[in-house]
């Protein structure tokens, strides 16, 4: 034994590593589940490993500031350097192709709308709450105008962290505007105080009974417990997998998770493509009426559009009697921070722009647009793209992937597999250890903030007060055909219907104002405020 030790000891260092090389090489040889690393032993590791950091190297590195998907470098960094409150300013004219097809034009007026001395926004520069009010044409018991015309899209807690979304909630607070839940449930995170739209889709988290059903009595108490919720959402579908229950792996299910959802430890929960409690358009209004009279609550449904027959079936029913959905929340078709099969992601319902002018028209032709608040979710946290909206005829807009990158979020598209680097979507403890919810939160204040405040001043060049004043003519897009550019009223053939709209006045005197909890004056700006440009890494 002591001679074997000897030889050993005598071994060198190299002998070491190449005695290592030499076992690796011949397991790569022996195995034949892969086939790179058996035709090329130890070369072929080298394969795997630059794969696996292939998407940071073509994010950092390789991919031009205008070229990444789903969002660019220039869209991610103008919203890190708005939520710290840096210089999100760009000199030398604009590096996009202003030629490319679908990009957006907005036709400035030659003076631009002058602000009193006694004008809201002369107080506060980011003031814009939305122009209708939920529930109002239905006479709900307790209507619901949103203190801000951008606030944050459904995200469930699980798919979600813990201290993600107790940033969100904090930054809603502060910023004015309203937190939607997501289908996971009312959480502790979400309980800080800002206005709740309280979401639930097949699975029922939170409103369910014993056997998986929706409960009207748990809805109910939900909603006289926590008075913060505001309105409710019931989702059909989503634009990230429409047609496809939603799926939260078992590895993100924690204790927590499972109280506040109901579900078993240790099992992916999976909620069903159609619901239960409905089947029908006749049965899903009389879920709404039921809903909204035990509530006193605006209800409202989200979907991705694709057919239009059911979407019709709707509009008529509601013309008929009189009753119907509050809002309308639309979601767009190229997918958000649901996990998703490529094939529905890439190819299953419209993108917003198409899906939203469809839906819009259904319930222009039956003079129904100012029975709903129009809701839009899509890419929309930009107030170029903001604009377009609000001129085809959106009355607010939720942001999903926009408020995670307020928050930290680096685009790694890791979200499904529960190690988002930057602890946003993830349950692990250690990787959520990265977030500070009492910065974080500051951060996605001054994001809304900051939005808002450009979207005012577009809104002012443009010759308007509010967004809502926004029509189809005021909008040019690129076609790419003889015509060059063509208005929205051209290019998606209608007119959006005039909102009934006073002053920006009126909206804050309103007693049916949300977010009057909101203290945006008092956000500390971060330290790093005092740098010139920001930093992808955030």
């Amino acid at each position: 034994m002591d001679t074997v030790l000897d030889f050993l000891s005598n071994i060198s260092w190299w002998m070491w590593v190449l005695i290592g090389l030499l076992l690796v090489a011949i397991r790569d040889v022996l195995q034949k589940r892969h086939t790179i690393s058996h035709n090329f032993p130890i070369v072929g590791h080298f394969r795997y490993m630059l794969e696996s950091i292939g998407p940071e190297l073509r994010q950092y590195f390789v991919s031009n500031n205008r070229e990444e998907l789903p969002f660019n470098r220039i869209e991610r960094g103008w919203i890190y350097a708005s939520a710290k409150q840096q210089n999100n300013y760009e000199g030398f004219g604009t590096d996009r192709d202003i030629y490319e097809h679908q990009h957006i034009f907005i036709n400035n007026a030659m003076f631009s709308y002058k602000l009193q001395d006694n004008h809201p926004n002369k107080v506060d520069p980011s003031f814009i709450p939305c122009a209708k009010i939920m529930g109002e044409y239905n006479k709900r018991r307790k209507p619901y105008r949103p203190g801000s015309i951008i606030n944050v899209s459904a995200m469930s807690f699980g798919s979600l962290s813990a201290k993600a979304v107790e940033s969100m909630n904090k930054g809603v607070k502060m910023a004015g505007a309203y937190h939607n839940t997501g289908e996971g449930g009312l959480s502790h995170y979400h309980r800080s105080g800002a206005d709740v739209v309280f979401h639930f889709g097949t699975g029922y988290f939170g409103v369910r009974d014993e056997e998986g059903n929706f409960s009207l009595d748990k809805i109910k108490k939900l909603v006289e417990d926590f008075p913060y919720i505001k309105a409710i959402e019931i989702k059909l579908s989503q634009g990230a997998k429409p047609g496809k229950g939603g799926v939260l792996p078992a590895s993100k299910i924690t204790p927590e998770i499972a109280e506040i959802r109901s579900v078993p430890l240790g099992q992916d929960v999976l909620s069903p493509p159609t619901h239960s409690a409905f089947s029908t358009i006749p049965e899903m209004l009389q879920l709404i009426e039921d809903i909204a009279e035990v509530t006193g609550l605006p209800v409202g449904i989200k979907a991705a559009i694709g057919k239009m027959e059911q979407w019709k079936e709707l509009a008529n029913l509601m013309k008929k009697t009189g009753k119907g959905p509050d809002f309308i929340t639309v979601d767009g078709g190229e997918g958000g921070t649901g996990a998703a099969p490529p094939s529905f992601a890439d190819h299953v319902s419209l993108p917003w722009v198409y899906g939203f002018s469809q839906l819009y028209k259904v319930f222009k032709d039956r003079d129904l647009t100012d029975r709903i608040v129009f809701v839009g979710s899509g890419k929309l946290g930009f107030p170029a793209k903001a604009a377009m909206a609000f001129a085809m005829g959106a009355d607010c807009i939720n942001v999903a992937r926009e408020a995670m990158m307020s928050i930290g979020c680096i685009q790694a598209q890791v979200c499904h597999t529960n190690k988002c680097p930057a602890g946003v979507a993830t349950q692990s403890k250690w990787l959520q250890n990265g977030i500070d919810p009492t910065l974080k939160s500051q951060r996605l204040a001054q994001y809304f903030k900051t939005f808002r405040k450009e979207f005012i001043e577009i809104t002012h060049a443009a010759g308007y007060e509010h967004p809502c004043q926004f029509t189809m003519d005021d909008i040019d897009l690129n076609i790419n055909d003889r015509d060059l550019t063509r208005e929205l009223s051209g290019a998606f053939k209608y007119n959006k219907k005039e909102v009934p709209f006073i002053s920006m006045q009126d909206l804050k005197d309103c007693k049916y104002l949300g977010g009057k909890d909101a203290h945006i004056g008092d956000i500390e700006p971060p330290k790093e405020t005092t740098k010139e440009t920001t930093t992808l890494v955030n």
